[in-house]
């Protein structure tokens, strides 16, 4: 048959190749292998990485390491202390707690050492202290103008510790030893002494009391109460801390003498140091008696032998 003939004809060779070309490209082709996405070896990202950084180095200037330091030391200098910012609260502060401690450690001081009744005051020769006990509050009795009538029986022999006598230093040795202890009182020797003719007591005896009592009023309470004796409140001036307060040396000075001669020798009959201490600074308040004896008759004996200073 015709049309069996045709089917088993070849087809002509350039035909078969057009044919071929008209084929569309396949996307499940085979691709090469080189072409398959693989990741970057690692050590091209460290090369890179290196290379940037060299890069960065090269464009950074470098500086000495001297220069270095030196920018370092101005940049610590110029940089303010981390407390700068706290100064307009902290010095206050600081001051304010001070100032406290300091108050506080004033009262606990005044507390302790002057306690209501009591006062301490420095016994020159031993370096010891005395509560003086004088006699404040029987003032009515004796705080007088003039010498007071005897209520008892003096002695008149008393012996050379007695108070009863003339004037044994002159005035002016009593301005020179005031001056050689630098005493606040000095220039008051004439009326220390005229005071004790007065009332009748040597004044040896008013200056030894001066020097036991504050070395001439260089000690204790005396530096401000201008108090030869260290006496009790009395009427007619001020008082404070327990004692009385003078307003000059020689209201001070007249004050002792008036307490020894109207109370202790007019009223009491005591007439001798040994007599008059144990009513004065007595061992019941806390006083060495003896001491308080001895030291009074050293002043007077060293005095008495010219001498300045015990």
């Amino acid at each position: 048959m015709a049309s069996g003939s045709y089917a088993r004809k070849p087809l002509p060779q350039q035909e078969a190749i057009e044919v071929a070309t008209r084929i569309p490209a396949r996307a499940t082709r085979q691709l090469p292998e080189e072409a398959v996405g693989e990741e970057e070896p690692e050590t091209g990202v460290l090369s890179a990485r290196q290379t940037n950084s060299k890069a960065l180095q090269h464009a950074i200037p470098t500086q000495p390491a001297g220069s270095y330091l030196r920018v370092r030391r101005v940049v610590d200098e110029l940089r303010p202390h981390p407390l700068e910012r706290h100064k307009p609260w902290l010095r206050p502060l600081t001051i304010c707690s001070i100032c406290a401690v300091i108050i506080l450690l004033v009262l606990v001081s005044a507390g302790i050492f002057q306690r209501p009744g009591e006062s301490l005051l420095l016994n020159y020769p031993g370096g010891q202290v005395y509560d003086v006990q004088v006699g404040g509050k029987l003032a009515s009795t004796w705080q007088e103008d003039q010498p007071a009538p005897a209520k008892t029986s003096i002695p008149t022999h008393t012996g050379p510790y007695g108070v009863l006598s003339k004037p044994t230093i002159t005035a002016d040795f009593i301005n020179r030893v005031l001056a050689s202890y630098n005493s606040p009182a000095q220039g008051k020797g004439q009326a220390l002494y005229d005071l004790g003719v007065k009332y009748g007591i040597d004044p040896a005896f008013a200056l030894a009391f001066f020097m036991h009592e504050s070395t001439f009023g260089t000690q204790g309470e005396a530096r401000s109460s201008l108090s030869l004796g260290n006496i009790r409140c009395i009427p007619n001036f001020r008082c404070q801390d327990n004692f009385a307060w003078f307003n000059t040396w020689e209201d001070g000075f007249k004050a002792w003498y008036e307490l020894i001669r109207n109370l202790y020798i007019a009223q009491w009959g005591l007439v001798t140091v040994d007599q008059i201490i144990p009513k004065y600074a007595p061992a019941a308040d806390h006083n060495d008696e003896q001491a308080y004896i001895n030291s009074l008759k050293h002043a007077l004996d060293t005095w008495h032998a010219g001498y300045l200073r015990p």
